[in-house]
């Protein structure tokens, strides 16, 4: 007898399962630990780690495998921003490696919808430099030594997860109009679950910089290639873009205090402002008023969430000018008891791809690591010499106002939600956390820090999560909620976003801590991570 849809997709699905990686989503270990989105680049980092490499040299060699395993959410075209603990010195540093607007972008006579996709959305990748610049400065490995594995992933390739396969599907019209078809595409269809992936042409690039140093892609052949690129396809970047290598500038992070722990956050162009206010106000309602399963606290943290967005857009900081900046009101606890008092007095009144990973060494360094190339598959165009994914950054900029720090104009930086986070317990750092999810990142790890108070690592990375933009829109993971929560929020004026249990749109948190003299790792359940020591 033939069988029917329902069985058929229910053998499909437990094919699928069948092929599916059976990840470790929670590790421990004596020696150190690593959590990544991707569990081929939580292997690298445990290699690196394993011949003796400290944090920078596994987070580095971590951050090249993604590039390559997670090719819809960072790689070579893109930027990275990162938090990094040095046991040596004592001191925190935060690498701002924002990317820069094209020199030949004229300003105020483009808009952002010119600029999703396509050459032109490009702005000149930091990624390669930033890793360089940190492995070079704090590292202990050669750049040929922790590039191997992700060489190695490129040339041999790895498993399609159902993940991958799903968001190739997703995203088929516009990988099929873009240049980057023939390198993510298999002849014009997403590739099946469990399908190996290579990428020669990606292996080949990897190779160079290994070879050559990271100048390559910046003042080498493979700028020529990417100038050459540009030039064929009407994009913005040339080879004296390139030329100026955009070598990360160290700043020094933000920090608060929440629950009786210091807090070092990314600040800006950074999401960090955005992720310590919200914890300033969380201080000040008691434990019981904040718990996010219930309905109350769910609706405080939707208008907690709401406020702070909120604030961040209509206060925007150059990061260059920020330090001369009086007052830092968004920062200043005095702000915080305002702004919770207005949360109350309106409670009261009835209205109502990215990536990340974290790395802990047993000689206390400490790395939390995002990066991205803006959205998923980024610009969709790459070079058919190099192999790669340039990054849309060209649409995070804003393109009104000409006051705006991050106006769209010639070397200007974008917009960035990113929130690499250290959390220290006395002097010693306890927790280094981070997510990807644009806007949804701060209040990703903002609720994993409110359940760390009373959960076990797992649960608070796997709970369930929320989010609420500034239109008052609240995205939760409906099935794994009381469903007097979303009621209580229509109520009070929210409309509600569901989203299925284990969302990928609601952040994917990568988090390691040592405590006990022990170093625990959790990956998100959401993405294809997994943990893992030495």
């Amino acid at each position: 007898m033939p069988k029917n849809k329902e069985e058929l997709e229910a053998e499909d699905l437990e094919l699928t399962r069948q092929r599916a990686p059976l990840l470790q989503r929670v590790a421990a270990s004596k020696k150190g630990m690593v959590a990544t989105a991707h569990f081929r680049a939580t292997e690298a980092a445990q290699t690196i780690l394993a011949k003796g490499g400290n944090a920078i040299d596994a987070a580095v060699s971590a951050a090249l495998a993604l590039g390559v395993c997670e090719p819809a959410a960072s790689g070579l075209g893109g930027q990275t921003m990162a938090l990094f603990y040095n046991s040596e010195t004592s001191k925190t540093i935060a690498f701002d490696g924002s990317s820069r607007a094209p020199h030949r972008v004229p300003p105020g006579e483009l808009r952002k919808k010119e600029l999703l996709r396509g050459h032109k959305a490009t702005t000149v990748p930091s990624t390669p430099a930033v890793l360089a610049y940190m492995l070079n400065t704090y590292g202990t490995m050669k750049l040929s030594e922790v590039m191997k594995p992700a060489i190695i992933l490129a040339e041999k390739g790895f498993k399609i997860t159902e993940l991958k396969h799903a968001l190739m599907q997703r995203e088929l019209e516009h990988l099929k109009a873009g240049t980057g078809s023939k390198f993510f595409l298999n002849n014009g269809r997403a590739y099946k679950v469990g399908a190996i992936f290579k990428q020669p042409v990606l292996a080949e690039t990897l190779k160079g910089i290994a070879r050559e140093g990271v100048e390559d892609f910046y003042q080498g052949e493979i700028a020529r290639d990417i100038h050459d690129d540009m030039v064929n396809n009407d994009g913005f970047i040339r080879d004296d873009d390139l030329a100026q290598i955009p070598w990360p500038i160290e700043r020094k992070p933000l920090s608060c205090r929440f629950r009786g722990q210091r807090v070092h956050t990314f600040g800006e162009p950074g999401a960090g402002r955005t992720l310590v206010q919200m914890l300033n106000v969380i201080n000040k309602f008691t434990p019981e008023k904040c718990n996010p399963d219930t309905p109350q606290g769910a609706l405080l943290l939707s208008e907690i969430i709401r406020r702070a967005n909120l604030d961040r857009q209509d206060r925007p900081f150059d990061p260059n000018f920020y330090p001369q900046v009086q007052g830092k009101g968004m920062l200043k606890d005095e702000y915080a008891e305002l702004v919770a008092k207005q949360i109350k007095k309106r409670l009261k009144s009835g209205r109502g791809d990215t990536t990340h990973l974290s790395v802990m060494d047993c000689k206390g360094n400490v790395v939390s690591l995002t990066q991205s190339i803006e959205r998923v598959y980024g610009s969709f165009a790459a070079s058919p010499k190099l192999g790669f994914l340039y990054n849309n950054y060209m649409s995070a900029f804003e393109y009104k106002d000409i006051t705006h720090p991050n106006y769209l104009r010639p070397a200007a930086v974008p917009w960035a939600s990113v929130s690499p986070t250290i959390v220290f317990k006395g002097r010693k750092p306890w927790l280094a956390i981070g997510s990807p999810g644009s806007e949804r990142i701060a209040p990703a790890i903002l609720q994993v820090l409110m359940r760390l108070q009373y959960q076990s690592p797992y649960d608070a990375v796997a709970s369930p999560r929320l989010h609420c933009s500034i239109k008052s829109k609240v995205s939760l993971e409906y099935s794994r909620m009381r469903d007097d929560i979303p009621k209580l929020l229509k109520k009070y004026g929210y409309t509600i976003d569901p989203r299925n249990p284990y969302s990928f749109y609601l952040g994917c948190v990568q988090l390691v801590m040592h405590e006990n003299k022990e170093f625990i790792g959790v990956a998100d359940p959401r993405r294809d991570g997994s943990a893992g020591g030495p």
